[in-house]
């Protein structure tokens, strides 16, 4: 199935979630939200200070979730600038692939890779990770410690990059090709 139609289901199951009274799993138009943009720029930077408390407090087995919210904060900044609520770490992650291959967006593909979940059990993103580290046994880790700078410095970045997308002066619209089906 093509990523077109992933995300255009994404749209639809959300549309026939909410006009069944459900919460709906997907990907629903609500409005452009700049204010909700910067609200989860500012909750992403927060993530990372807690990094910090939690490495000084020998709390490693938390970090992971941390890097992981603070990427998944920035994708939800750039959807509340197109005016889309997203339940679906799924579909957050197909919606900015879609706009990132069709140049609306310029968002490295890496921090799109690292919130995808992937259904293939060889196949790992920091989801797997924030799990493993979330659901084991152990509090302290030498590999997150290990990783610790550059999951720090990447996560640097992406908040960067979302914030060059969330300011810029580009119009955000839902390409009208993934919602012309719900209509």
């Amino acid at each position: 199935m093509s990523i077109r139609r992933k995300v255009q289901d994404c749209f639809l199951s959300a549309k026939k979630d909410e006009e069944k009274g459900k919460k709906h799993r997907g990907l629903l138009l609500v409005g452009k939200d700049d204010k909700k943009a910067e609200e989860y720029i500012q909750k992403a930077k927060k993530n990372l200070e807690i990094c910090e408390l939690y490495r000084e407090g020998g709390l490693d087995y938390k970090i992971p979730e941390e890097w992981f919210y603070t990427l998944y904060y920035c994708a939800l900044a750039i959807l509340a600038k197109f005016g889309i609520e997203s339940r679906s770490q799924r579909c957050t992650a197909l919606f900015l692939t879609y706009a990132k291959e069709r140049d609306i967006i310029d968002y490295d593909d890496e921090f799109i890779d690292r919130i995808t979940v992937y259904s293939g059990k060889e196949e790992r993103s920091d989801v797997d990770n924030r799990e493993n580290a979330r659901y084991g046994s152990s509090v302290k880790s030498e590999e997150i410690m290990e990783k610790y700078d550059m999951m720090m410095y990447m996560c640097k970045r992406a908040i960067s990059q979302c914030e060059d997308v969330i300011f810029s002066e580009n119009p955000f619209v839902v390409p009208k090709e993934l919602i012309e089906i719900m209509f």
